[in-house]
C-alpha cells in the first residue's frame, strides 16, 4: 500500500467547496451543476469535477436528471421531517449525558462553561454581522461542542449527516422567520441548564429547540416564503459564478 498524502486531493477540495456551497445556498435548489463552468470557476480539470459529483449524488445534493444533466437538489419536504425527528433524539441524547457529566465532575463544568460561553459569543456576534450562511455555521458549531462534550463518539458523526440537509433550510428560515436572536437565547438557556446538571431541564430545552426549528420551517413552508428551497431541478437559473465557489490553494 502506498503512504497517503495527509493534503487534501483536488477532488475532496471540490467536493468540500461545492458541498459547503450547496449546504450555504450559494447553489440554491434546482441549480443546473454545469461541470464545464464548475471546472473553470475552480481553475481545476473536468476529472475532479467529475468525480466530486458522484460524492454529492452519494451524499443526496446532487440528483441527475434524464439526459438533462445534474442539479442541486431538492430539498424534500417530507424528509426535512424526518430530518427533525433524528436531530431531536440526537440532541435529547446528548443533552442528557452532559448534564449527567456536569453535576458528577466539576472540571468537565468549568470547561462547559468556558468554551460554550466562546461559542454562544462568537455565534451572537456573527448573527448581528447578517450573514444567515455564517449564523447557521456557528448554530451547528453549538450543537456539534455538546454533541463532543456528550463522551459519545459516534452522536457527531451520526448527526453530520444530517446537518447537510438542515443547513439548507435553516438559512432559509432564519431569512425568512428572524428567528436569529430566539435561538441563541435558547441555546444560552441550554447551556445553563447543562452547566447545571440538570438532566431533565436539559433534555426539555433541547425538545423545545429543535421543535421550534421545526415548526418555523412548516409555517416559512406554508406561507410560500420558502418555496425557493423546494425549486425542482431546472427551476433556479443562478450558475455558480467566479467568486461564489473556490478551491483552497
Amino acid at each position: 500500500m502506498q503512504r497517503l498524502s495527509s493534503v487534501p486531493s483536488r477532488t475532496e477540495q471540490v467536493y468540500q467547496s461545492v458541498r459547503e456551497s450547496i449546504c450555504d445556498c450559494v447553489l440554491e435548489p434546482g441549480t443546473h451543476l454545469i461541470q464545464e463552468e464548475l471546472a473553470a470557476t475552480l481553475g481545476v480539470s473536468r476529472q475532479p469535477i467529475q468525480q466530486a459529483m458522484l460524492l454529492l449524488k452519494n451524499d443526496g445534493l446532487v440528483v441527475e436528471t434524464g439526459g438533462r444533466g445534474l442539479y442541486v437538489a431538492p430539498i424534500d419536504r417530507a424528509g426535512m421531517e424526518h430530518h427533525y425527528q433524528i436531530r431531536m433524539v440526537l440532541d435529547q441524547l446528548a443533552a442528557r449525558l452532559v448534564a449527567e457529566q456536569s453535576r458528577s465532575d466539576s472540571a468537565f463544568r468549568s470547561r462547559l462553561r468556558r468554551e460554550g460561553d466562546a461559542i454562544l459569543a462568537t455565534g451572537s456576534g456573527a448573527l448581528e454581522s447578517g450573514s444567515a450562511a455564517d449564523a447557521v455555521r456557528h448554530d451547528v458549531a453549538f450543537h456539534t461542542f455538546i454533541y463532543d462534550m456528550s463522551g459519545n463518539p459516534q452522536i457527531r458523526p451520526t448527526a453530520e449527516a444530517h446537518w447537510l440537509f438542515l443547513r439548507r433550510v435553516m438559512i432559509g428560515v432564519l431569512l425568512h422567520a428572524e428567528r436569529g436572536p430566539l435561538v441563541w437565547a435558547q441555546h444560552e438557556h441550554i447551556l445553563d441548564a447543562l452547566v447545571a446538571g440538570d438532566v431533565e431541564g436539559a433534555v426539555a430545552l433541547a425538545t423545545e429547540h429543535v421543535t421550534g426549528a421545526k415548526n418555523a420551517l412548516l409555517a416559512a413552508m406554508a406561507s410560500g416564503k420558502a418555496d425557493h428551497l423546494f425549486a425542482s431541478p431546472g427551476e433556479a437559473d443562478a450558475r455558480p459564478q467566479s467568486g461564489e465557489i473556490q478551491v483552497r490553494r
